[in-house]
C-alpha cells in the first residue's frame, strides 16, 4: 500500500506541472510549492523554537484560527509556520496574524516530508479537520514530535476503516490526539482501536462566536439597507444565483432590499449576473461613484467581508448545497440570529441538519420550495425572529472546543 500510495502521490506532482499552463488555480499551486522550502530556509530562524500548523484551505483555517490564536498568544517566543494545500487559502492568509511563516504544503513523498521537518522541527504539529498527510504524519511520528488533530469528521467509507486503507489508518496513529466533532466519529476512530481521542465539537463555533465581539459596522451597508429587510445571499454559485435572479425578478417588495456576495468574483460572471438581474444593482467596486440609496441590489465583488455583512441580514441564503461545491459556512449568519435557507446536498454538513432539526433554516429543493419560504420569511416577522432565536441559541450552547483543546494542551 505504501508503494501505491507513494507512487500515487508522484504520478499527481506530474499531472499537476503538466496541467499548471491550463488552470490558473493549479499553476499558483504548483509555483508556491516550488518555494516552500526556499522561504522556509530564508525566513526562519534555526535557533528559535517552532510550531506548525496545517489547513487544507480557507475554511479549515477559520476552524483552526481561534486555536491558532491562543497558541501564538501562549508561545510568543516560538516562530509559527502556517501551511495550505490550496492557493484559494494560501493566496487570502499569505499575510496571517497567528504565524511568522506561510507557505504551500510540499506534496506528501518521503523526500519532502523529511526536508520540510529537518527546516521546521516543530515541538507541536496542529491539523485541521481532514487533511491528512501519511508520509509527514508518520516522519513526525519517527521523531517523536508531538501532533493534534482538531475539528476532525470521519466518515465509515473513507479508507482509514476499509481492509485497503492500511497506510492512512497508519497516518492517523502519528496523532498524540484527535478532537473530533461528533460523537460518530469518536465511534469510528475506535473501530480501528484508536484511544486518544476526544469529543470536543467544532472549533467554528468558537471562530463565529468572535465575530460577535468585533466591530461589524460597514457603512456603505447601512446606507444601502436603511431601515428596510435585507436578504443576503453568501458565497452563492450559479446554481444558487439562478433561484435568486427569478425571485427577484418576479416579486415586487418595495421595502425589501438584496445583497448578493458571489463566490465567483471574475468580473465577467459578475457582469452575467449584474445583467439577468431586472432592477437597479450597484457593485462594491462602484459605491464611491454611483448612489447607493437608490440601488435595490448589492452585489459584493470583493473578498473578506461577508462575515461582518451577515450582521446586516434578516435573512440569509448560503449557497453551494443547490450543486455538489459543498456548502458554505451556515454558522457566520446564524451567530447574528439571521433566519436561514440553503440547498438540498447538505448531508456531509451535521450543523446543517441539527440546525434543520432546531427550525432554524430550510432546505430547498427547486424554485418553487425557494419562493414558497423566502415569502413566508419575509411576510412573517414572527417566523424571522423565532428562527433566527434558535440559531443564535444553537451557537452559543455548541461552543467550547477551544477550551477542551487548550486544556489539554495545558495552556
Amino acid at each position: 500500500m505504501n508503494f501505491f500510495y507513494n507512487t500515487s502521490i508522484k504520478c499527481l506532482d506530474f499531472a499537476l506541472k503538466c496541467l499548471a499552463p491550463f488552470n490558473e488555480k493549479i499553476k499558483l499551486g504548483v509555483d508556491g510549492r516550488s518555494k516552500t522550502f526556499q522561504i522556509l530556509k530564508s525566513e526562519l530562524n534555526p535557533s528559535n523554537k517552532k510550531l506548525w500548523f496545517h489547513c487544507a484551505s480557507l475554511g479549515e483555517y477559520e476552524q483552526g484560527f481561534p486555536v491558532f490564536k491562543k497558541l501564538r498568544e501562549h508561545y510568543k517566543n516560538h516562530e509559527i509556520i502556517l501551511s495550505f494545500f490550496s492557493p484559494s487559502g494560501y493566496q487570502i492568509r499569505k499575510i496571517s496574524p497567528v504565524a511568522n511563516v506561510v507557505v504551500y504544503l510540499p506534496l506528501d513523498t518521503i523526500s519532502k516530508a523529511k526536508k520540510f521537518l529537518d527546516i521546521v522541527k516543530p515541538e507541536l504539529t496542529v491539523f485541521v479537520k481532514y487533511d491528512i498527510w501519511p508520509n509527514f504524519l508518520l516522519e513526525l511520528k519517527k521523531r517523536q514530535k508531538r501532533a493534534i488533530l482538531i475539528s476532525a469528521e470521519f466518515r465509515k467509507n473513507q479508507p482509514y476503516f476499509k481492509f485497503y486503507g492500511s497506510h492512512l489508518k497508519n497516518a492517523l496513529f502519528a496523532f498524540d490526539h484527535i478532537f473530533t466533532q461528533t460523537e460518530h466519529s469518536k465511534a469510528l476512530l475506535e473501530t480501528i482501536g484508536f484511544k486518544n481521542v476526544s469529543v470536543s465539537g467544532d472549533t467554528r463555533f468558537d471562530r463565529v462566536t468572535g465575530q460577535l465581539g468585533t466591530d461589524n459596522t460597514l457603512d456603505f451597508i447601512a446606507n444601502f439597507k436603511q431601515d428596510k429587510l435585507c436578504i443576503v445571499a453568501g458565497s452563492s454559485w450559479q446554481e444558487d444565483e439562478k433561484l435568486l435572479i427569478d425571485f427577484i425578478n418576479n416579486s415586487n417588495y418595495n421595502d425589501v432590499k438584496y445583497i448578493i456576495a458571489p463566490h465567483n468574483i471574475k468580473p465577467a460572471q459578475i457582469k452575467n449576473l449584474q445583467k439577468k438581474l431586472n432592477t437597479k444593482t450597484i457593485l462594491y467596486s462602484e459605491k464611491d461613484s454611483k448612489e447607493i440609496l437608490e440601488a435595490k441590489i448589492f452585489i459584493i465583488d470583493t473578498i473578506g467581508l461577508l462575515s461582518k455583512i451577515y450582521s446586516y441580514a434578516d435573512i440569509a441564503y448560503v449557497g453551494g448545497a443547490m450543486g455538489n461545491t459543498g456548502l458554505h459556512n451556515t454558522l457566520e449568519p446564524a451567530v447574528f440570529g439571521v433566519s436561514i435557507i440553503i440547498g438540498k446536498n447538505y448531508s456531509k454538513f451535521p450543523e446543517a441538519e441539527a440546525m434543520i432539526n432546531n427550525g432554524g433554516m430550510w432546505s430547498i429543493s427547486n424554485q418553487v420550495e425557494f419562493d414558497t419560504i423566502m415569502n413566508k420569511l419575509i411576510t412573517n416577522s414572527d417566523l424571522r425572529l423565532k428562527s433566527g432565536s434558535k440559531n443564535s441559541e444553537f451557537i452559543r450552547k455548541n461552543r467550547g472546543a477551544v477550551i477542551q483543546i487548550l486544556d489539554y494542551l495545558r495552556i
